[in-house]
């Protein structure tokens, strides 16, 4: 997101390198980003000890990650039209304070549509944190220097999916799952007070109205459709209203957004840009790829914990790899994507998530780690080739003033795709769970009916509940097999949509061409990237 009017124009650097003001802007926006996006990767590995903490099912409790990517889809464009009314400074420092405020909130949560509700509430926090940082970090260190920014930048980004899981895991080992929101408190109190010091004082002048009427319509629309899928599992039948009704209300609410912003002079998503080609087949395989891998992502620790007994901590380590493996193709990739064609590398990236996404269709209970763990390797080696250069590809032909809305559209298409792949994985997921056959005679304490495959899940986690039901062992194992199967299942969805992937990536560009990020017009402010999170 970018900021258009805030203040003067400030004199373009003449040494490219990052000075120690930069780097005092630098050191407030990197801690903001660490919180944001470790927060994401720290809750994944939590999803199966919240299914025990609240009694929910994985669709339901897979809703704190929903309806987190949700909210950051919802404050996306209205920060920089805040931004420009209010002042940089002053929202960042609104937005650190709703994360930390939300953060304490999760911690306190009894129920889990509480633990949902304030996890909504921190991802309106943590959607500012992104692009307002990525507006203050460009400000600050000029058009010229936006290569060495990204590279600042791509630290919370790298560290995000290799220390996530594992801080999540460890936390939740040594303590409980409510320090994985408690550890947020005192880094969110330093950043405060951080960027008090550090920030320079706003001078903010009125800018473009926004368009709360398409914001009205496109967030609640989003938040029923999803509800309404996400309920699937547990209601079992389309026929239930409960699943149908805020299906349809909100399809409808999304198709009256569709027609309805193409009437604004500044709609909350400008879709005319989609009538850049280019711009439009980046933005329709990052969307199908985000679906496809961020859903999935949500499945691996899930795996190692349900299936294989792990505890949080050994996940998240198991899962680190992935993280490895993204570190080290990720600046490469940036490197190719000023020389190469994005056309001519994205493809070979897709193709080697694709052979990891491969080995977990074949997942079984006894699955070596050393094969799951370097198919997790692959996965983050395709991962880093493909991301920042579809989204360079997307915003490369844009001209000047076309960049934030341009950026605003690729950024919530991806917070869109992740929350609706995490819907769509975790009703495949738990559908397959649910038609495991239940044990005769053997019911929870409720008097609800257990299945084979959920009391093998339960004994991995709690060894005690064993000698509760005393059942032979031959039938956790079936129950084991049957859960891994169900995983197995779920990742061909997976498998069959980065497939899918490769047909509009085969459209990106192969030929080279001239880059419009910096052509703003007379007047303008350079336009900032949007870092993808």
């Amino acid at each position: 997101m970018t900021q258009q009017s805030v203040a003067a124009p400030q004199p373009v650097p003449t040494s490219d390198k990052l000075d120690a003001a930069v780097l005092k802007v630098a050191g407030v926006v990197v801690l903001g980003a660490i919180m944001s996006i470790l927060d994401v990767t720290v809750v994944s590995v939590a999803l199966p000890t919240f299914q025990n903490e609240f009694d929910a099912s994985y669709a339901r409790v897979a809703w704190t990650m929903t309806g987190y990517t949700l909210a950051l889809a919802t404050v996306i464009p209205l920060a920089g039209w805040a931004a420009d009314r209010f002042g940089t400074k002053r929202l960042y420092m609104v937005a650190l304070a709703l994360f930390t405020i939300g953060s304490g909130l999760c911690a306190t949560a009894d129920t889990i549509g509480q633990l949902i509700t304030y996890r909504v509430l921190q991802g309106l926090g943590g959607g500012m944190l992104m692009p307002l940082g990525m507006t203050i970090m460009t400000r600050a260190a000029g058009p010229h220097r936006i290569g060495r920014l990204m590279a600042v930048l791509g630290i919370p980004m790298l560290l995000g999916p290799i220390g996530g899981p594992i801080l999540g895991g460890w936390l939740i080992d040594v303590a409980s799952w409510h320090w994985i929101f408690l550890i947020n408190l005192p880094i969110g109190l330093v950043a405060l007070a951080y960027a008090q010091l550090a920030l320079p004082k706003d001078n903010p002048e009125p800018s473009e109205s926004f368009d709360f009427l398409g914001m009205l319509m496109l967030s609640p629309g989003l938040a029923l459709f999803l509800y309404g899928v996400s309920s699937l599992p547990e209601v079992g039948t389309f026929a239930d209203a409960g699943v149908w009704a805020p299906m349809l209300v909100g399809a409808a609410l999304v198709v009256a957004f569709v027609v309805y912003s193409f009437k604004p002079r500044h709609p909350l998503l400008d879709l005319r840009l989609f009538r850049n080609r280019r711009l439009t087949v980046a933005a329709v395989t990052m969307f199908v790829f985000i679906i496809a891998f961020m859903g999935a992502g949500l499945l691996f620790p899930s795996y190692f914990l349900q299936v294989r007994g792990e505890s949080t901590l050994a996940a998240g380590l198991l899962i680190a790899p992935q993280g490895i493996g993204a570190m080290l193709t990720m600046p490469i990739a940036g490197m190719l994507a000023d020389k190469v064609p994005v056309g001519r590398t994205v493809p070979f990236a897709l193709l080697l998530i694709i052979a990891g996404f491969a080995t977990f269709t074949q997942v079984d209970a006894n699955t070596p780690y050393l094969v799951l763990c370097g198919a997790l390797f692959v996965m983050g080696l395709g991962m880093g080739g493909t991301m920042m250069p579809i989204m360079t590809s997307a915003l490369r032909t844009l001209t000047g003033h076309e960049v934030a809305r341009g950026s605003t559209l690729v950024n919530i298409l991806q917070q869109i795709g992740g929350s609706v792949g995490a819907a769509v994985m975790s009703v495949m997921l738990t559908s397959e769970l649910n038609s495991s056959s239940p044990i005769p005679g053997v019911t929870d304490p409720n008097g609800n009916p257990i299945s084979e495959a959920g009391l093998a899940i339960a004994v991995q986690q709690r060894p005690e509940l064993a000698q509760q039901f005393p059942v032979e062992p031959s039938l956790i194992e079936r129950g084991l097999d049957f859960a891994a199967n169900a995983f197995a299942q779920t990742f061909w969805v997976a498998f069959g949509l980065v497939l899918l992937t490769l047909i509009p990536a085969a459209f990106l560009p192969r030929r080279r061409e001239r880059s419009h990020l910096l052509d703003d017009q007379p007047g303008e402010q350079p336009k900032a990237p949007v870092v993808i999170h």
